[in-house]
């Protein structure tokens, strides 16, 4: 009877608080739905524009009576110098704007701070994504502890304090010059080029506010991994040591069962569930190459268009998505001047905006897919059982490539530097190089099933007596621990 008193006395209640970007967005939301699957309070801080995109995905929740909502501020968009409506890092003209938006996500502290005087039940914990620095001060106020969510794998998060900690990187003589990163479980070797530009550079804004990043992780009550200890379990293993209390809880994807919440997920689809599933039904198991590169990354039109003609040369069927930030006018011209769509009429789809990629790879017809090795991106291939062609085209995605490429041995990545890739007119040949020894190369079949074999090991993960759904239960268990112990 007193435990039961002291539940119900301390009702918890998690305040979820994302960076305002796709990627932190998406996988914080889908682990709300996680915690309001155990029966607690969850509220998800949001904008207006945001809130849009993610109502019907918490109507849902609600329809299944889970305990989440959505609580909407007005985002200082034009306080921090950015565009009116811009309210995500999707919508930014340049990724050089980073630093303003970050600046407009500070100011939310105010106006959040005022909300939380107001919610009930009082909020018992902060979980933010690491770029939220200032959410340490919220909670430090409010005495509650903040977590913090990393959308980003272990492996990226070890590999990034053993470079910086050693700046193994600065003993080389020059960019392409590569170097070994210390005390690795396995051999990993970068370029200085191939590094995230915080990292390189040794003075920089960039570098100044990973460093706070870094810095303030270290007051956080623990820290939230979207991965599983199954998947990579020395490098939990190593991070572990380095921070202390770390629950690896992911993938949080996986909480999508029904087709109707991989449809939805992020943003409005530019094609009907059913024409697409249609199409795909078409075509035979394993046959689909899809070809998708974030809603950050920008191709430039001529590298885009040599991407095209790579998936068409490949002779296998494709899906190529074209985001919003590389649909320019240059490459519509070529697709209707050239008439691309007609000549692969039957076997190639181009949709142009949003598409439902998680619906979309786990379809039985999609043999490979092509991306920028974004962590949301490699993880929805690896729940799917899909082996991936890489191209990595900035910030922490060349992590994830070596870890999908040499650590899982899932990926195939395209045979040209990056940095020359967006230069080079041989695109369209690596393109259709990587498609082929992806399918039909001496190592595909076992590629193919260690890819299958991922998928069902990290499904296995988030099942009662996988790691991370201990891992849930755990830190579900420390937030009642710091909600009950006298402050």
């Amino acid at each position: 009877m007193a435990n039961s008193s002291i539940q119900e006395q301390h009702q918890l209640h998690f305040l979820l608080i994302p960076l305002m970007s796709q990627s932190h967005i998406i996988p914080l939301t889908d682990f709300a739905k996680l915690l309001a699957l155990r029966g607690q309070n969850v509220t998800i801080i949001t904008t207006p524009l945001n809130a849009i995109r993610y109502k019907p995905i918490i109507d849902r929740a609600k329809n299944l009576n889970l305990k989440i909502q959505l609580a909407s501020l007005e985002f200082p968009n034009r306080q921090a110098g950015l565009p009116e409506c811009c309210e995500n890092m999707d919508s930014l003209a340049s990724l050089d704007l980073g630093h303003d938006f970050l600046k407009a996500n500070e100011m939310l502290k105010e106006p959040l701070e005022k909300l939380m005087q107001q919610l009930v039940p009082r909020p018992s914990c902060i979980v933010s994504t690491n770029a939220l620095v200032w959410t340490n001060e919220v909670a430090k106020k409010f005495k509650i502890p903040r977590y913090v969510f990393h959308t980003i794998s272990a492996f990226t998060m070890v590999c990034t304090f053993k470079i910086s900690g050693n700046k193994v990187h600065e003993s080389v003589n020059s960019d392409t010059e590569s170097f070994v990163v210390p005390d690795m479980p396995k051999k990993i070797e970068f370029k200085r080029s191939q590094l995230p530009e915080w990292l390189r550079e040794k003075s920089d804004d960039k570098k100044h506010i990973m460093n706070m990043m870094k810095d303030t992780e270290h007051l956080a009550r623990g820290v939230l991994v979207n991965s599983c200890e199954e998947m990579e379990p020395v490098y939990f293993e190593e991070y572990k040591k380095l921070r202390g209390r770390v629950w690896g809880i992911g993938p949080t994807i996986l909480c999508n069962k029904e087709n109707s919440d991989k449809y939805d997920r992020g943003n409005k689809s530019c094609i009907d569930e059913n024409q697409c599933l249609k199409w795909l039904d078409s075509m035979k198991p394993c046959s689909v190459i899809y070809a998708c590169f974030g809603s950050l990354s920008h191709i430039p039109a001529p590298q885009l268009i040599q991407i095209g003609l790579g998936l068409e040369a490949s002779n296998r069927p494709f899906i190529w998505i074209i985001r919003e930030n590389d649909h320019s006018a240059e490459t519509e011209a070529w697709l209707e001047e050239n008439k691309f769509e007609e000549r692969v009429k039957g076997r190639g789809l181009v949709i142009r905006g949003w598409a439902p990629q998680v619906l979309i790879l786990c379809h039985p017809s999609v043999g490979g897919f092509f991306t920028h090795c974004g962590w949301n991106s490699t993880l929805e291939g690896v729940c799917a059982g899909v082996p991936m062609i890489t191209l990595p085209l900035f910030g922490e995605q060349i992590f994830n490539e070596k870890f999908v490429v040499d650590v899982l041995r899932v990926g195939v990545r395209i045979q040209l530097m990056s940095e020359k890739l967006v230069k080079s007119e041989r695109v369209k040949d690596a393109v259709k190089d990587a498609i082929n020894e992806l399918i039909d190369g001496e190592e595909a079949a076992e590629r193919r099933e260690r890819a299958r074999g991922l998928g069902e090991l990290v499904q296995k993960a988030v099942e009662e007596g996988g790691s991370s759904h201990t891992n849930i239960t755990m830190f579900i268990q420390d937030v009642m621990h710091a909600a009950t112990s006298p402050s």
